[in-house]
């Protein structure tokens, strides 16, 4: 895999408001996303764990019901199946970590 340059990366809408730059590992998936304010992420779950850092902007996260307001240089920690959601207070970047890889975020 060697060395990348995100900007080389083609980005994907996962979701109305959020632009991605996927890279996937062996066992990781690594999201640089771009997101609109006011852009909401609905409540979900997945099997996969994940940790969100907010490089800029203001983005609400809830997590199994406990919801804090996070700005750069805070992180998020979502371990496996635990209900979470989020929406963008402004246009921020999140960068997100994912084990296992996300197959469902692969270009198909």
């Amino acid at each position: 895999m060697g060395f990348m340059t995100l900007e080389n990366i083609q980005q994907q809408e996962l979701i109305p408001g959020f632009v991605a730059r996927l890279i996937h590992t062996e066992n990781m998936t690594i999201g640089y996303f771009n997101i609109k304010a006011g852009s909401v992420l609905p409540e979900h779950h997945h099997v996969h764990e994940q940790v969100s850092n907010v490089l800029s902007g203001e983005f609400e996260m809830n997590i199994d019901g406990q919801t804090q307001l996070l700005t750069p240089g805070q992180v998020a920690v979502i371990p496996s199946n635990v209900p979470h959601s989020g929406r963008a207070v402004t246009d921020c970047v999140i960068l997100d970590v994912f084990n296992p890889v996300r197959e469902d975020y692969k270009l198909k």
